[in-house]
């Protein structure tokens, strides 16, 4: 498409101009056999009006993307307190949109341009990781778990990214799927003080809260120990684990969005399944009791209650999609 036929579009900035041509050129022409000249001549200006907004071609795919790294390196170096490293990478990729970046990966090959992604993937995943790091450090973490937990940060950022352009740059935002990339970064290299959170649970019959929560379920048993006597203990798996803190008020809020009057006790046990309906039914069958059939939430979740073995409450919860601004996600 020459420049003539530009005539008639709304006139963008110049800087998107010049990045909607070389996108055109990159698909016509490939990546490569594109020069700055190409791109300035397709648009009309100088090679010198180019360089007024970019620095080469790669930056009109890198440089959105530099300036929100350079952001999360600034607020995590100088911030006198980052509570956590998720909730300050999210903060900085708030309402980012690189749509010239996104087309470059979903047509990677087209352009010729996926070794070239690759190796600039790479060099950014390591300024953020570089970034993270000397933050979890100052923070106290030892060198070697904090570079660790970084490179997974790191790797959640560019994943997102990769993930948001192949299911649509414009159908979706980036930062729900970048929130939830960052919320998979393993336990093991978090940076919290406290690596692990576990509930101890007194069951009368044992064997059957196995059967239960292992096999019913789908925990997965990590430890078991025989003590003195017949002391037993299994240790089961649940995946990422938290402590939700609620006051009364929230407590029966909860209850009245989840149940038709079933009453929490002082402590409801909540596990995040694929498939709130299947599973509960599952979870019938092997013994538990249905307190409230699944329905969705107002925070974007389908959630259930039972009653299973060992004296516990529990609540199943599937995730359906982003939640409506401003909703909690208590359980």
């Amino acid at each position: 498409m020459g420049s003539e036929s530009r005539a008639g579009r709304p006139r963008a900035s110049s800087r998107e101009t010049l990045a909607e041509a070389a996108c055109e050129l990159f698909l016509e022409r490939g990546y490569a056999a594109t020069s700055v000249g190409d791109i300035a001549a397709r648009v009309g200006v100088s090679r010198s009006s180019f360089f007024n907004y970019f620095a080469s071609k790669a930056d009109i795919l890198w440089s959105g993307l530099d300036e929100r790294i350079a952001a999360a390196a600034s607020t995590l170096d100088s911030a006198a307190d980052v509570a956590r490293v998720p909730a300050a990478l999210a903060a900085s990729f708030a309402g980012f949109a690189p749509d010239s970046l996104a087309l470059a990966i979903v047509n990677a090959e087209a352009m010729g341009i996926a070794d070239e992604l690759t190796r600039e993937a790479s060099m950014r995943r390591a300024r953020i990781a570089d970034a993270v790091a000397r933050r979890l450090e100052r923070d106290g973490l030892e060198r070697m778990r904090a570079q660790i937990c970084a490179a997974a940060y790191a790797a959640a950022v560019m994943s997102a990214i990769w993930e948001w352009a192949h299911g649509g740059a414009g159908r979706t935002p980036l930062p729900p799927t970048l929130e939830r990339a960052l919320a998979m970064v393993p336990e093991t290299v978090s940076d919290a003080r406290v690596s692990q959170l576990r509930v101890v649970v007194a069951a009368e019959d044992l064997d059957g809260a196995v059967a239960f929560y292992r096999d019913a379920l789908g925990l997965v048993e990590q430890e078991s120990y025989d003590g003195d006597g017949d002391a037993r203990v299994v240790i089961l798996g649940a995946g990422r684990a938290t402590l939700e803190l609620a006051n009364p008020a929230q407590v029966r809020f909860i209850d009245r969005v989840e149940t038709d009057g079933v009453t929490s006790p002082h402590i409801r046990l909540a596990f995040e399944v694929d498939d709130t309906a299947a599973d509960s039914a599952r979870l019938v069958d092997a013994g538990a009791e249905l307190l409230a059939t699944a329905r969705e939430t107002p925070w974007r979740s389908m959630n259930a209650r039972l009653a299973g073995p060992a004296d516990v409450q529990l609540t199943l919860f599937q995730e359906l999609g982003t939640r409506p601004a401003g909703e909690g996600a208590a359980r």
